[in-house]
């Protein structure tokens, strides 16, 4: 999304998707944090435990938040997620190396992303989400990403990679 700054024709990207990172590993958050950023993204912050995600959702209400599985408050991330979706109406997608460790139903998330992953995944996820928050539709699955099961009986559904 572009707009026309206030200083005349100059044209500035307005971020149009505010997301959350609830991420214990520091190298990886800030790494997140600068795709985010790239893909035209507001970080409206980065949290390593539960405490801190509810904090900063409760402040700042994100579109979208990327969520590990296992954070510094052990395997909190499920509850994470169903708290954001339940209160703010967030979209949640799991980022786990452990995704035998995903709840079935997904806990309400969109899907997951297997660690390690690229920056294109990453992309690819926020277009992905970026949709379904926009249409209440998803498009094309993005490599590495498992989908929530329930996504497949969505009214426009997914399709598939």
């Amino acid at each position: 999304m572009r707009a026309a700054s206030a200083r005349g024709n100059a044209v500035s990207e307005v971020p149009d998707l505010r997301v959350l990172i609830v991420e214990d590993q520091a190298l990886l958050a800030m790494e997140l944090e600068l795709v985010l950023s790239e893909s035209g993204c507001e970080v409206v912050g980065c949290a390593m435990d539960t405490a801190g995600a509810l904090g900063l959702a409760e402040l700042r209400r994100p579109d979208l938040a990327l969520v590990d599985i296992n954070l510094l408050d052990g395997m909190t991330g499920p509850d994470i997620a169903r708290h954001l979706i339940r209160e703010y109406g967030t979209a949640v997608v799991f980022l786990t190396a452990n995704p035998e460790q995903i709840p079935d139903g997904f806990a309400g998330a969109l899907g997951a992303v297997s660690k390690p992953f690229d920056e294109a995944t990453i992309r690819g996820v926020v277009d992905f989400a970026r949709q379904f928050i926009r249409n209440g539709a998803s498009g094309e699955t993005p490599r590495r990403f498992s989908p929530a099961p329930w996504l497949a009986t969505a009214p426009n559904g997914i399709a598939p990679r």
